[in-house]
């Protein structure tokens, strides 16, 4: 089945009250109008697009040990995948579809992480619960989510039907901040330009894996040309 189908079957369960927590009619209204503000503020177009320079970073993963973008960049392109957090069912759909495409991406000489405000031990929770084989990088504060022109500040408003949902960003994240970052898939080439870019504030609308394997091989052509 392909990721939006998994996705749209997910929200239609939410919507329909088959999740331990039921939302109510206003719980879906002050989602659909938080999603259409971010939507309508135009940010997702401000942020990071192809052909633009990918802002380069140095993040750890899981167990502490210190990932930078060179040193991926030196392998091959590289995938990067911006993940709001295990709490996020929409969010861990997408990680596993990643997961099922990882070994296309391999075999085109790419890496792929992912990058999440949330905690380490909540992103070992997230690669155990969702099976994945490429780390979850610890973005603190969202800095890199910031570089890439995608954090953004939940409203008043949406915090507190977060609180209802137990959805607690500031322990989750350890930052008293709510912020996170927008869904968002970029590739970026050995060059440190980024050749892909797809953002969508509407969380529940995720774009397939596979449409990154002609990105790759797009990349892989002109690297051999």
């Amino acid at each position: 089945m392909a990721l939006q189908d998994r996705l749209n079957a997910l929200k239609a369960d939410f919507e329909a009250g088959k999740f331990p927590l039921i939302p109510t009619a206003e719980d879906l209204a002050t989602m659909s109008r938080a999603t259409a503000e971010l939507m309508a503020s135009g940010q997702a177009q401000r942020a990071v697009q192809a052909g633009d320079k990918a802002p380069e970073f140095v993040l750890k993963d899981p167990d502490g040990k210190a990932v930078s973008s060179r040193a991926l960049l030196a392998q091959g392109p590289l995938v990067l995948s911006f993940y709001r957090g295990i709490w996020c069912p929409y969010c861990n759909l997408e990680l596993q579809a990643l997961e099922t495409t990882l070994p296309e991406i391999f075999s085109r000489g790419a890496r792929l992480v992912a990058i999440s405000p949330q905690t380490a031990p909540n992103s070992r929770k997230s690669q155990r619960a969702n099976k994945l084989s490429f780390p979850i990088l610890s973005d603190e504060r969202s800095e890199i989510a910031n570089a890439f022109g995608i954090r953004f500040a939940l409203p008043e408003y949406l915090i507190e039907t977060y609180k209802r949902f137990k959805n607690d960003l500031p322990a989750i994240n350890n930052d008293p901040g709510w912020v996170l970052p927008m869904p968002a898939r970029f590739v970026i080439g050995i060059d440190g330009i980024v050749a892909y870019a797809e953002i969508n504030p509407d969380y529940t609308h995720r774009p397939d894996p596979s449409e990154l394997l002609s990105v790759l091989d797009a990349l892989n052509h002109s690297t051999a040309a």
